[in-house]
């Protein structure tokens, strides 16, 4: 599994340069009596929503999507609002088609994460337009695949992360269950809890699930 937290950028993509970057012009309609009276700020949980949005029209489920950035994460893992915006916005979607096949789209092209994640969600748009216009082809060239990106190297295995003993195998779903135990604790919205925490579980899951080959 791809890490959510912190940004994994998928290898052999472009980055935008930093003297490029421009501010996105993605919005949401502010209503006064049922009417549209302006337009407000896009927040981080609607940017997010837009983008599970447009995959789940495309037959996705949430469980099968990671959305990676360096904003740091809800317990349900998705990009946690309210937060100072990271110097790197860059955002990647990665996820499973019903087919099996690994897709993901990056963008870093504006300054403010959530309005790579609705670009990202705006080209999905576009991109089930071609589907439904017969190009079904054409969009199966538009995604690129992806790899599992390497973690970093890590001071801990990932038995001892989990608190298991080395000779230790765990069962299908005991994996996941003992990350979502101690994500509630680690999470740097605990108390107690940190995001350099969190990111050695990210990273164990991810050694865990290689490994055993889940």
């Amino acid at each position: 599994m791809i890490p959510a937290y912190p940004l994994q950028w998928p290898a052999d993509w472009p980055r935008t340069a930093p003297s490029a970057l421009k501010p996105g012009k993605f919005g949401t309609v502010k209503k006064r009596n049922g009417q549209a009276s302006g337009r407000a700020d896009l927040t981080i949980a609607e940017a997010t929503s837009r983008v599970l949005s447009e995959l789940g029209r495309m037959g996705i489920d949430r469980q099968d999507v990671v959305i990676s950035t360096n904003l740091t994460l809800r317990l349900d893992g998705l990009p946690r609002s309210g937060q100072a915006a990271p110097r790197d916005a860059g955002t990647a979607v990665y996820w499973h088609t019903r087919k099996g096949e690994r897709r993901v789209m990056a963008i870093d092209q504006y300054y403010k994460v959530e309005e790579n994640l609705a670009a990202i969600a705006a080209t999905l748009d576009a991109m089930r337009a071609i589907e439904r216009h017969g190009g079904a082809q054409i969009l199966d060239r538009a995604f690129t695949g992806f790899t599992a990106l390497p973690a970093p190297a890590a001071a801990r295995t990932w038995r001892e992360v989990f608190g298991w003993s080395e000779h230790k195998t765990p069962i299908p779903g005991e994996i996941r269950a003992r990350f979502r135990e101690l994500a509630s604790v680690r999470h740097p919205d605990r108390a107690g809890g940190s995001d350099a925490a969190m990111s050695e579980l990210n990273v164990a899951l991810v050694e865990a699930e290689r490994e055993l080959g889940l």
